[in-house]
């Protein structure tokens, strides 16, 4: 099909293919800089999407946005699978299973509950066939969380070595860096910004994450590891 006549192009094919909705331009960044090449070397083709539509991206992190994307993947794409890369701080009340989710303790309840309750709606609203090469996962509580992995490198990485004794205390409470919790004053990244007011979530999101490693990040955060792990056992 050329496209002199405006439909959509068919996409290369590959042994396996995953389409990765992300809730802003941090993760998008983190996919194409660290998860593409890893998954590259496992034979997975990773294509990352800002949520929402072209003008209207990022942010919002509504069900009926995120069921329009996954929808629109698979119908374009249905051999691929479609997987989500969106925070739980910051989502909406009326996501499923978030109402419930918050009044649990441990981030990997949360998680559980909300991804298992994406999981029923998305099977109610697609149907089973089409929901069963999603693959629902919510960042727990928000990307910065995965770079306290390593507080002396998230130091390094905005050029503010000294300041690595504060992250680290901030995570000292803390069975891991995925349970560091999220209002509005306590989120991850507001905590590293109470303390260097120049971080910009884009920009030094990637430099930190490049510099702590996948393997490290993988080591402290279990439930982003598990999400990595399902993704590369696909069939």
């Amino acid at each position: 099909m050329s496209e002199a006549s405006g439909k959509p192009q068919p996409f290369p094919p590959r042994h396996r293919r995953v389409h990765i909705i992300c809730e802003g331009q941090t993760e998008e960044t983190f996919v194409n800089l660290v998860l593409l090449p890893h998954f590259d070397r496992h034979g997975i083709e990773v294509q990352p999407k800002l949520l929402g539509e072209i003008g209207r991206q990022g942010g919002n992190v509504g069900y009926t946005r995120v069921l329009r994307d996954i929808r629109l993947l698979r119908t374009n794409d249905p051999e691929a699978w479609v997987t989500t890369f969106i925070d739980f701080y910051g989502i909406y009340a009326d996501f499923p299973g978030v109402s419930h989710a918050k009044k649990l303790k441990t981030a990997w309840e949360r998680h559980d509950t909300v991804v298992s309750a994406m999981y029923a709606q998305l099977t109610d609203d697609l149907g089973e066939k089409p929901a069963s090469r999603v693959v629902p996962y919510i960042q727990m509580h928000e990307f910065e969380g995965l770079l306290f992995s390593s507080p002396q490198d998230m130091a390094a990485g905005i050029l503010q070595p000294h300041l690595w004794k504060k992250f680290d205390k901030i995570l000292f409470p803390f069975d891991t860096p995925e349970d560091i919790n999220d209002s509005i004053e306590t989120a991850p990244s507001k905590r590293i910004q109470h303390i260097f007011r120049g971080y910009q979530k884009v920009l030094h999101g990637s430099i930190i994450a490049r510099r702590i490693g996948l393997e490290r990040i993988r080591e402290a955060c279990p439930l982003f590891n598990e999400w990595l792990n399902r993704l590369e056992q696909l069939p």
